[in-house]
């Protein structure tokens, strides 16, 4: 491949880093036998990024083991973020030791050494591995390689020096791999199984280019002023204790937060013809066996006895949608017909993976279930989409949306899945909706709509989601009396807008670094009185505030104002409103703004007033700065 990216032109010969082959990712050593169709992958390529980040893992592993000669290598992947590489070790990588891996790492870019694919026959292959005490690769070619003659395994430069079991395809050689990092390291387990062999995790990140690198690593910083986890705790939002794993302590604050939330999704949702359900938390076995979820879902559930009886937990709230539907008489008349449903569920996640409020075992959503016709399928996704815009505007969220078609594991026929995906695929048309396609990603029982928000430093968490089902409702035998008189089955869609509360409220948190709009601070306005003597004026305020509907708080510590103001401030408050003698005597207030500063006086009435105008606008208004004429006293 190299010859001929050559005699196409010196500079991409240079430039190629690996090439297509009638799609198929491969080395520029591969050698091409017949026509096919051909492209070479520069740095400029979207592929070409896994590929850095696949070849900088093998460098790792080259380095640790250079340093730990004693080290087992496990496996090591490219990921969405980066890379990392598994090794079991004699003891835990402290940061020093990261940093001696990188040096030696830039070492070996520094030397040029050429990855080498090479060819070898299984057992040979085999017997290498296991004579280097590399029990673990030798699983990893029994598990893999079943039936081959030959296996896959690169060197960089020789055997000595590295060789790792290996696909490919890799870089040329390691002088192409220069901006890079080593991020962290963690504890794992081989093959992801706490049964198994305990290992050392090095975590880190490649890309083409050191600008690429270093905008990465600014975002890792930003990420890290706006973990969600430490503004919860700064911001009173929430807390956890161990005895609750997985579980959100929601502080007062935090609590106003998340009913905020709730109730923003009720006023969207009620005009557009939602009715709103409280079913269950706990089910017998027979409902779980009827939707399938005791086959396919049982390890995330928190199956309970109960006089004999085995009952779970719900972690979702469709079955029981279905069970109100089913509990009286349809007609087509009804439909659609659309149930809402807010009570908290429970899913068992792994300790290991629980995560502030991005991961966690019990959690809300803004649920719901849309029971429709046939023919009213396109309509209702259109409804749904064109929701989905106006919640994610009034957040101010970008956002994009895929298509998840159906999963190796999958209920019913694949002629209905194929009817589904394409039912949904025209609604998205008819939306004028672009959506990319990720092939296998669909829900056992149905395929879906997920849509992917970015936030304001480009992180990508994924949200809402449509899901059309047409399983459920033959399992559940769900039926409605057409206007032929004649039984028919309802199509059922799976919807969630926010998605779980919990991980919407850590996005939130993130993506405004704590300082929320106002429309959804917990605390909207603070008043602070200059010195004991304004109390009494500032209670006055308060009570003014209150009565408006405002989220007020009152600041009544013997502390100088200047403190008052800087607590305010890291607490993120929206608006400050400072009362001294001339406020009292005047009956107004200074207002200061978390954002723009002092804005100057204010009568109460008016603040009030354009308070409450910036929060119905969702922020598309905001409090107009008034000429200063004198300071606070």
């Amino acid at each position: 491949m190299r010859d001929v990216a050559a005699a196409i032109s010196p500079r991409l010969a240079a430039e190629a880093l690996v090439a297509s082959v009638d799609g198929r990712l491969v080395d520029l050593t591969y050698p091409l036998h017949a026509d096919a169709t051909v492209r070479f992958i520069t740095p400029d390529h979207a592929e070409a990024l896994m590929v850095y980040r696949h070849s900088t893992a093998h460098l790792l592993a080259a380095a640790v083991t250079a340093l730990f000669p004693e080290a087992q290598c496990g496996i090591g992947p490219a990921t969405d973020e980066g890379f990392f590489y598994d090794f079991v070790v004699s003891r835990p990588f402290v940061p020093d030791d990261l940093a001696r891996i990188e040096a030696k790492m830039r070492d070996l870019a520094a030397q040029d050494l050429p990855f080498d694919r090479q060819m070898w026959a299984r057992e040979e292959a085999i017997d290498f591995f296991r004579r280097r005490g590399e029990p673990l690769k030798v699983e990893l070619i029994d598990d893999k390689t079943a039936g081959q003659r030959e296996v896959s395994c690169y060197t960089i430069k020789d055997r000595e020096t590295f060789v790792d079991f290996c696909i490919g395809p890799h870089v040329p050689s390691t002088g192409r791999l220069r901006a890079f990092r080593l991020l962290s390291t963690s504890n794992a387990y081989w093959k992801g199984d706490a049964r198994n062999q305990a290992m050392q995790r090095v975590y880190g990140t490649a890309f083409p280019s050191q600008a690429d690198l270093e905008t990465y690593l600014h975002r890792l910083e930003e990420a890290k002023k706006r973990d969600h986890r430490k503004l919860g705790k700064e911001l009173g939002l929430f807390t956890s204790h161990p005895w609750a794993p997985g579980a959100a302590f929601w502080l007062a604050k935090g609590t106003t937060l998340y009913n905020l939330l709730a109730a923003y999704m009720r006023e969207v949702l009620f005009p557009a013809g939602y009715v709103e359900l409280k079913t269950p938390l706990i089910y017998n076995k027979a409902l779980w066996e009827t939707s399938g979820h005791w086959e396919h879902y049982r390890d995330n559930m928190f199956v309970i006895e109960a006089e004999d009886e085995q009952m779970s937990v719900k972690p979702m709230n469709c079955p029981g949608h279905f069970l109100v539907f089913a509990s009286e008489g349809r007609s087509y008349r009804d439909l659609p017909l659309r149930f809402y449903e807010q009570t908290p569920l429970h899913r068992k996640e792994a300790s290991g993976v629980l995560s502030g409020l991005t991961r966690v075992r019990q959690f809300s959503q803004d649920d719901a279930h849309c029971f429709v016709t046939e023919e009213q399928i396109g309509e209702e996704i259109e409804r749904l989409l064109r929701l989905v815009q106006r919640v994610y505007s009034d957040f101010g969220l970008s956002y994009t949306v895929k298509l998840s078609t159906r999963p190796e594991d999958f209920l019913g026929e694949a002629t209905t899945w194929d009817h589904a995906q394409a039912q949904l695929g025209r609604a998205l048309e008819a939306a004028g909706q672009a959506f990319t396609a990720a092939a296998g990603e669909g829900a056992f029982y149905g395929p879906k709509i997920d849509v992917d928000v970015t936030d304001a430093i480009g992180r990508k968490w994924q949200c809402a989601t449509i899901q059309l089902d047409y399983e459920m409702p033959r399992r559940f035998d769900l039926t409605y009396i057409g206007a032929d008189n004649a039984e028919h089955r309802p199509v059922v869609i799976h919807r969630a807008i926010v998605g779980s509360f919990e991980r919407f409220i850590a996005l939130l948190i993130e993506h405004y670094a704590g300082a929320f709009p106002l429309w959804l601070a917990p605390v909207q306005v603070v008043v602070l009185p200059i010195s004991d003597k304004h109390l009494q004026y500032a209670r006055e305020v308060r009570a003014a505030l209150d009565h408006a509907g405002l989220r007020a708080d009152l600041d009544d510590r013997t502390e100088k104002i200047g403190y008052k103001i800087r607590e305010a401030q890291l607490q993120k408050v929206p608006y400050m409103l400072v009362v001294g003698n001339r406020e009292a005597a005047e009956r107004n207030v200074a207002v200061r703004s978390r954002s723009e500063g002092d804005l100057g006086s204010f009568s109460v009435d008016e603040l009030i007033a354009q308070v409450r105008e910036e929060s119905a606008s969702k922020g598309q208004r905001t409090l107009a700065r008034v000429p200063a004429t004198s300071s606070p006293s």
